[in-house]
């Protein structure tokens, strides 16, 4: 494995190469500030397009992350980064700049904020909507302890979309706690926000009549700050509450308890520090609204903000052009497959709807959007709604597919039960990024979805071998009726070049053999299953002849295909790209008990551990999941079983003699 050194920036960062925390950062003057703001946005520039990373969200944050650990005291003042993609510039300005190289590759930095990475991430995240939640339970840990340090929640306008923020701001509102909300206003998530809140948000920015009375009323709470006696500074807060309840610009943030801030410009360090300060004076729960973009800084990733949310790396910090060999031609990504398939069934089949939590473009559920838009609807970080939004749909006819990434699906299980499958209702669930994902880690491996669905009574679930298979499934799965099913597929590159055209239907809960053999059979399901094959021809090189079964359906299991192979093959390997505990592994092995079969039965999977992040081959190799280590492990285990059964043989015959 990769080992890693720390690496300074260069020359050209003279003032980034004397801050090595937030302390050093505060001896500057705050006209010094712009300066380091764009030394910090050259130097991110330079790190994502060598080695790549989450992009587009952390340039639009660089004013405001200099202006916030210049006016805080990290780590006691608590920073808290809803989902953690904009975080870049915090962890370079935290002790961690020297390292960014290493960001997302295995053994290097989190592409995340992670509590045990930095004293000063106080917080982990990776899913949205969860920041001011945190901040509310830390605040009140704080007053507890009589402690009174500052508690600030960084959240996008696409993560404040999710229901779970609204509770957090309605619960603070009651309690009152000293929150900070910082609301980062760029329009976008990884796709531009939609709703009802985005909308109210650009009325706001719009609003000319407020925006020249914002000026007189922020000039008129700076003078708190001065010697002013108690009648002076209630007469300044009254003027300013008329104002806001005659313009009524954060009426919605007020009605929550909220102390509404702004707009201000997130590229304006001076101003951001003044409005830092300010917040500082306020003890209650108040929002500031910054106005940023996406990309500041580089153009190509203005222009194209979705494209630029994240970057692989390899590409020209001047005009964005990659510098990667384009070589042969590269197979389908599942998830433009998943798109084009179902835009192509909707062309014949009217009740077809899709629906996405913000991901329109993650789960290119856009394809689908431009084909059939009037049958395509993007709900906003809120995957609780968009489940029971899809039942309400099927409960009227509808065959909506509810496009997911698994770890996100784990947010919505209530209603997966209760508002779907409760009710047999044909919702159809495309898990994207089933498995594991690779550098994003444990916040985005899809580890525990075949586990979390499989007790679901009434719940079809399946999973393809390559991106056929995915078209096949999902064809099936628009014709099924009888209730949910859910279709789980990976993150990255099908394994074929051209798809043949058309569709066929896939009988419900049937397998395939895919490969004959006699001394041990391979039962995998998914990703797994051209794994199974390259460990097969492995093991034919050491004279173990493995059959491989493509199992397809975990729900239900095809028992038939088990009883044949349970009946011809004693030993039995079981693989899977999913928790040990609850999936495929799980349903084979149940299922050999409930009918006594004796069957030696070897059980690889992911292991019972939150997997750590890195490129797939690095995990794939740590978690030994890869075609060597399976063979490995498969010829050990059939050696001895055959090592076992010769010596209870050999231990009849004696008996036998004795008697």
């Amino acid at each position: 494995m990769e080992q890693f050194h720390p690496v300074p920036p260069n020359g050209k960062y003279p003032f980034l190469s004397a801050i090595v925390s937030p302390e050093d950062l505060k001896k500057h003057t705050i006209h010094d500030l712009q300066k380091i703001a764009d030394e910090c946005r050259s130097y991110l520039i330079d790190v994502v397009a060598e080695n790549g990373g989450h992009f587009g969200s952390s340039l639009g944050v660089v004013e405001m992350s200099v202006a916030m650990h210049y006016v805080y005291n990290s780590p006691h003042d608590k920073i808290i980064w809803d989902v953690g993609h904009q975080a870049y510039i915090h962890k370079i300005l935290t002790g961690r700049k020297e390292l960014m190289h290493t960001n997302r590759k295995f053994n290097g930095l989190a592409g995340f904020p992670k509590i045990s990475e930095s004293a000063h991430d106080a917080f982990g995240t990776g899913h949205a909507s969860t920041s001011i939640s945190a901040a509310a339970g830390i605040a009140a840990a704080k007053k507890l302890s009589g402690s009174n340090d500052k508690v600030i929640a960084v959240i996008g306008d696409g993560s404040m979309t999710g229901g779970m923020a609204f509770e957090a701001m309605n619960h603070l509102g009651d309690i009152k706690s000293d929150v900070l909300v910082v609301l980062n206003d760029n329009q976008m998530a990884i796709s531009p926000s939609t709703g009802g809140l985005k909308n109210y948000l650009v009325n706001i920015t719009l609003n000319k009549t407020y925006n020249k009375a914002r000026k007189f009323i922020w000039d008129s709470l700076s003078l708190l700050n001065n010697d002013l006696g108690e009648t002076a500074k209630n007469a300044v807060r009254k003027i300013e509450d008329g104002i806001k309840a005659a313009l009524t610009p954060g009426a919605f943030f007020e009605a929550l308890g909220f102390r509404y801030f702004g707009p201000i410009d997130g590229h304006n360090t001076e101003q951001l520090v003044k409005a830092f300060r300010e917040m500082q004076e306020l003890p209650h729960p108040k929002l500031l609204h910054i106005i940023t973009t996406k990309g500041k800084g580089f153009k190509p990733a203005e222009d194209d903000q979705s494209k630029w949310h994240a970057s692989s790396g390899g590409f020209d910090i001047t005009t964005g052009k990659s510098l990667k060999k384009s070589g042969i031609a590269q197979p389908p990504k599942y998830q433009d497959i998943f798109g084009a398939a179902l835009a192509e069934l909707a062309d014949s089949d009217h009740r077809i709807t899709g629906i996405t939590a913000a991901m329109s473009s993650g789960t290119s559920l856009d394809i689908f959007q431009k084909a059939h838009p009037e049958r395509f609807y993007d709900v906003g970080i809120a995957e609780q709604h968009a489940v029971t939004f899809a039942a309400g749909m099927a409960a009227n006819g509808y065959k909506p597919f509810c496009a997911i990434y698994s770890t996100f699906l784990q947010r919505a299980y209530d209603q997966l039960i209760h508002d779907v499958a409760l009710q047999k209702l044909p919702v159809v669930f495309a898990i994207d990024r089933a498995g594991l994902v690779g550098e994003d880690g444990p916040t985005h491996h899809g580890s525990f979805d075949l586990s979390f669905l499989r007790p679901i009574p009434g719940m079809v679930i399946m999973a393809p071998k390559d991106g056929q298979e995915l078209r096949d499934m999902l064809y099936t799965a628009s014709k099924y009726q009888n209730g949910p099913a859910a279709i789980r597929y990976p993150r990255g590159l099908s394994s074929e070049i051209t798809l043949r055209p058309g569709f066929r239907e896939i009988e419900i809960g049937k397998g395939k053999i895919v490969r004959e053999g006699s001394s041990v059979a391979i039962l995998a399901i998914g990703t797994m299953v051209e794994r199974a094959l390259e460990a097969s021809l492995l093991l034919e090189e050491n004279g173990i002849d493995a059959l491989v079964a493509n199992m397809r359906f975990l729900k239900p299991l095809d028992t038939a295909l088990l009883d044949d192979i349970a009946e011809t093959h004693t030993d039995i390997v079981v693989l899977e790209e999913n928790s040990i505990i609850g999936g495929l592994n799980s349903a084979v092995n149940d299922y050999l008990r409930s009918k006594r079969r004796t069957n030696n039965v070897l059980s690889i999977g992911l292991p019972d551990a939150f997997v750590t992040h890195g490129s797939m081959n690095d995990l794939y190799r740590l978690l030994e999941l890869d075609a060597e280590n399976i063979s490995r492990k498969i010829s050990a285990f059939h050696q001895c079983m055959v090592t076992e059964k010769n010596d209870s043989t050999q231990s009849t015959m004696r008996t036998e003699r004795l008697a």
